[in-house]
């Protein structure tokens, strides 16, 4: 009698979670990460139910890790699980163990990554709009658990998500695994064992093995519910608040000519909780994901000083520069060059590879044109002294930019616009006898200026 009310139960919540979040829509296609382990076999005969009146396309993927020597079997059982219901299978292997030692990783992370990588490009292949995972009550209760004892803030301890990237779906999320057990037996339906699950030298497995035995025992027989429901409270609240972060980012984040970029002052002035998340934002976007970020790391970078860095993991180093904390760029060694130059043939810099070419064009329907950037500038032909001198920067040097009130240092112009210190010194200065007139990605001279006035223009252009 138990058995048929937890498979009632097990329908409708499944139904509930994939209604609720939105999860599938009729006539979609479903690619089911198939392990033939309990949960993605319940998981699989939830969707053939489904499938018969939503007109489901359902496929299997099915990854072989090589890593137990039960991997065959499974692989073998899964195939004929596919053959048995006439349902296409893809399956996917491997070389774990060799990709961990490569890349430095845990065997459990270059795993979940071949893992994943697979799955989507399996999901790819058959045009699959959704990826299907066999994540199940139990499952959120252990990772909170998990993420707790290694001191993760609300994102960690939110846990498992529904919906990932639009793609990835857990319709088993609040499902507990028990009651799929009851749901299988009803189907008739076989599954695989996994033995590494009773492997007690991975904490998720003694977490699951130990730990919530005893709690359940000892404190609450209904801990998986209400952890699972703790963290369903977390994600919703830490969604909420990465909106929040979302609204804030353009007043932080910096955008220039020479990369992106947090603005250190405005963003030691938010509240704690929103700045971490800011920089955990800005982090995700260079380096494409927060793995091996740690807490300590995110108080670092907030707790930079000028010119001081902060080194995450092999390929990303934050730099804080002229009051903006950004990606360092690789050190390039000041040169040596000068060069007299008439702007009748291209102008090639040896010392950086930076191509000039110049041209001369009349205005334009005596319009007053302003046009400079990292790549042109117009300048005014007639207060020109040719030939131009074309140099690296040097102490001291100033000139007037554009629309401002009186000269200033080269160097500090270069500073307000966030110039990278490793470009500052690569970068030609055009001079017209000992006057500036343009350097690429800084303001026109004034005094060299396109007005309603000019005549004729010189354009120098970057190849």
């Amino acid at each position: 009698m138990r058995t048929r009310r937890s498979s009632g139960r097990v329908r409708q919540t499944f139904l509930r979670t994939i209604k609720n979040f939105r999860l599938l829509e009729p006539g979609q296609g479903v690619l089911v990460a198939y392990s033939g382990g309990l949960d993605s076999s319940a998981l699989l005969h939830l969707l053939l139910e489904v499938k018969k009146h939503w007109d489901l396309e359902v496929v299997l993927a099915h990854f072989n890790h090589g890593l137990r020597r039960e991997a065959g079997r499974d692989e073998a059982f899964c195939r004929a699980t596919a053959e048995r219901f006439e349902i296409p299978i893809l399956v996917g292997r491997a070389d774990v163990r060799a990709s961990a030692r490569t890349r430095g990783l845990s065997l459990e992370e270059a795993a979940r990554e071949a893992r994943y990588d697979f799955l989507n490009r399996a999901a790819d292949e058959v045009g699959a709009p959704r990826v299907a995972t066999g994540h199940t009550r139990n499952d959120q209760a252990e990772t909170l658990l998990l993420r707790l004892l290694q001191g993760s803030g609300p994102r960690g301890l939110a846990g498992i998500h529904p919906r990932v990237e639009g793609r990835i779906i857990r319709p088993l999320l609040e499902i507990d695994r028990r009651d799929l057990e009851d749901y299988l037996e009803e189907k008739g339906g076989e599954h695989v064992f996994d033995e590494s699950n009773l492997d007690r030298r991975f904490l998720r497995n003694r977490i699951r093995l130990d730990l919530i035995p005893l709690l359940a025992e000892e404190y609450n027989p209904e801990v998986v519910r209400l952890l699972a429901r703790t963290a369903d409270i977390l994600r919703q609240e830490d969604d909420y608040l990465e909106r929040l972060a979302a609204a804030k980012a353009d007043k932080i984040f910096y955008s220039g000519r020479y990369g992106a970029g947090l603005m250190a002052k405005a963003l030691a002035r938010l509240p704690r909780g929103l700045s971490r998340r800011l920089v955990r934002m800005f982090i995700r976007r260079e380096k494409g994901d927060l793995r091996s970020v740690s807490f300590d790391d995110i108080e670092d970078i907030l707790s930079l000083q000028e010119l001081k860095e902060k080194r995450l993991g092999r390929d990303l180093i934050l730099r804080r520069e002229d009051g903006i904390i950004r990606r360092k760029q690789k050190a390039l060694s000041p040169v040596s060059f000068s060069y007299r130059w008439d702007g009748q043939k291209p102008l090639r810099i040896g010392a950086t590879g930076l191509t000039f070419q110049a041209r001369r064009i009349k205005p334009g329907g005596g319009r007053t044109i302003v046009f400079n950037d990292k790549r042109r500038v117009l300048l005014d032909w007639n207060k020109l002294i040719f030939p131009l001198e074309v140099r690296p920067r040097r102490p001291g040097d100033r000139y007037r930019p554009l629309g401002a009130p009186g000269s200033r240092k080269l160097k500090e112009v270069l500073r307000s616009l966030g110039v990278a210190l490793a470009d500052r010194g690569r970068l030609p200065v055009f001079l017209s006898g000992d006057k500036i007139v343009w350097m690429p990605g800084l303001p026109v001279a004034e005094h060299f200026k396109v007005d309603s006035r000019t005549k004729s223009i010189l354009l120098i252009e970057k190849l």
